[in-house]
């Protein structure tokens, strides 16, 4: 079988396909469950590259791609073709090439330190020229084109795909990822940016919380006076839970499936209905200890839900800033569409109701992985991808970077008051008006909400999914005195870190929280442990 990968290097996790050149067909999927390069969101995996190394943070990606084509299961001598598909960061990562151009906001930050723009048009290289893939003889790698510099193909699928690009309407799209890139289109000219939300909507940086996948709450709705769990089987289709009291955790009707955790689209559907039914009153949840009880253990505190405001926060004002870019109201917004993991099996009316869809949109449409289907798509067709590459030059686009832009701080700045301080809505819209910043408002409608996929992956192929949950990305030092760093190991949040009888330190990559972290570093008295010194344990 002459056989291809189509790869989604997200900023949470891969997503792979091995897929039957010939036929076009779906053979098997494999997903992992983080991202290979330390940290939570795209700026600590930038931030961790600027300050140790894009070559490190290179071989860290690559091996993460070898051990996802290992766990696919592909006969090397028959792999043709790579493709890839992803923000910019990822990608160039992923290629070698430097990020100096995204890491840096400002032109005169960039003319001091002689910083150029890198071109990101659509490509087709050999594999030997991606070090660390030579071993992958007579094999392409396809790489579809950003818009700009900062407009990564992932954008670009997002708005192929959603068809907002054919459409007439004032519509926004949304990939519901820890990157949040969002695409609002207004009359002919694109307006781009992304929020960084971080991943509390993808199930991380909460307690309990885990990627989407086999075993853990996807929604949750209220049952006279209780909290009806849904959970995802292993074909991803969510089952019917436990039927459990949110004060005492007292399950009060056994359901068919067991739990390991909750996705960001359960954590959605939890804050959704608990604030409709008075169990939440932000800031704080209303149960004596303030937590609220999920079936099989998996507890949700107020800084969980202090963590998911942040990222909802960050939504709309993102949503907010182009609005503003452009010059119109939120009102003006008629179509939603939603991609991603968390865009495709959130409960749409739900995520409506909290504010990740403008409040007077009459359409929501939930369209699945976009950036996987367009890295289908170019791996499958040469034509496909010089015909982006045609969409991508054509697009008049409006890039906003909501990092140095006031609508978005000032918009920010009163969600987290909005989330995590108790302003009343009130007081939220009346200072959004004194900032002369675009209205939002209650949801007034429902709208019609179009699912095109059931799953943000629909077809896994006949050998069927693989869940990868150790990437197998390593970082590694020795130290000469390592009973002294032993300290290191027992501060690390996440357990990633373990140090062995002869001093050998080994990082599990996609556990480390990154350089915002770093608790183990300061942990060490010698302060042998010096993340300069670490080297990547290969394949």
């Amino acid at each position: 079988m002459k056989t291809g990968v189509a790869f989604d290097l997200g900023t949470s996790g891969f997503r792979a396909h091995k897929m039957d050149l010939e036929t076009g067909e779906i053979k098997r999927t494999v997903i992992t469950l983080r991202n290979p390069i330390p940290g939570t969101n795209v700026m600590d995996h930038m931030d961790f590259a600027i300050h140790y190394g894009q070559d490190l943070t290179h071989n860290l990606v690559i091996d993460a791609i070898k051990n996802i084509i290992s766990k696919l299961e592909v006969d090397i001598d028959n792999l043709e073709r790579i493709s890839v598909c992803g923000n910019p960061i990822q990608l160039s990562l992923f290629q070698g090439m430097t990020i100096e151009d995204l890491a840096y906001a400002g032109e005169r930050k960039k003319e001091k330190y002689n910083i150029k723009d890198q071109e990101r048009k659509a490509n087709i290289l050999d594999s030997s020229e991606i070090n660390g893939l030579e071993d992958f003889k007579n094999c392409n790698v396809i790489i579809p084109p950003a818009i700009r510099h900062e407009v990564g193909a992932d954008a670009l699928a997002l708005m192929v795909v959603s068809g907002m690009l054919d459409s007439d309407e004032i519509a926004i799209a949304t990939d519901y990822g820890t990157n949040a890139e969002m695409a609002l289109k207004v009359d002919d000219v694109i307006y781009t940016g992304s929020a960084a939300a971080g991943p509390a909507l993808e199930g991380q940086q909460i307690k309990h919380g885990v990627l989407a996948s086999p075993y853990t709450i996807s929604d949750i709705e209220f049952e006279n006076g209780y909290l009806r769990n849904y959970v995802l089987n292993d074909e991803m289709a969510p089952v019917k839970g436990d039927l459990v009291d949110p004060n005492t955790g007292e399950v009060k009707e056994e359901g068919n499936i067991r739990a390991k955790g909750i996705t960001g689209t359960g954590v959605i559907a939890l804050i959704d209905e608990c604030i409709e039914n008075g169990l939440i009153k932000l800031p704080k949840i209303q149960t004596s200890d303030g937590i609220l009880r999920l079936q099989d253990n998996i507890l949700f505190s107020n800084k969980d839900l202090s963590e998911a405001g942040k990222a909802l926060g960050a939504l709309r004002s993102g949503h907010i800033t182009l609005c503003n870019a452009a010059g119109i109201e939120m009102g003006d917004v008629t179509r939603a569409y939603m991609s991603g993991a968390s865009g495709t099996y959130v409960d749409a009316l739900k995520s409506y109701r909290i504010g990740m869809s403008p409040y007077n949109v009459d359409h929501i449409s939930q369209i699945g992985n976009t950036s996987l289907v367009v890295s289908r798509e170019i791996l499958l067709s040469e034509d496909r991808l010089w015909e982006l590459q045609d969409i991508a030059n054509k697009i008049v686009g409006h890039h906003t970077m909501f990092a140095t832009e006031p609508a978005f701080r000032d918009t920010y700045v009163l969600e987290i008051a909005y989330w995590d301080e108790g302003m009343p809505f009130k007081m939220l819209k009346k200072y959004l008006k004194k900032k002369n910043l675009p209205q939002i408002d209650e949801p007034s409608k429902t709208p019609e909400v179009e699912k095109r996929v059931v799953k943000d992956i629909p077809v896994l192929g006949d050998e069927g999914l693989y869940v990868l949950e150790d990437v197998g990305t390593h970082l590694t030092m020795t130290l000469e005195d390592p009973i002294s760093c032993e300290k290191s190991v027992e501060v690390c949040p996440t357990s990633a870190i373990s140090i062995d009888d002869n001093g050998k330190v080994f990082i599990r990559t996609d556990l480390c929280e990154g350089i915002h972290c770093q608790k183990c570093v300061r942990a060490c008295p010698t302060g042998e442990l010096n993340w300069d010194e670490l080297e990547v344990m290969g394949v």
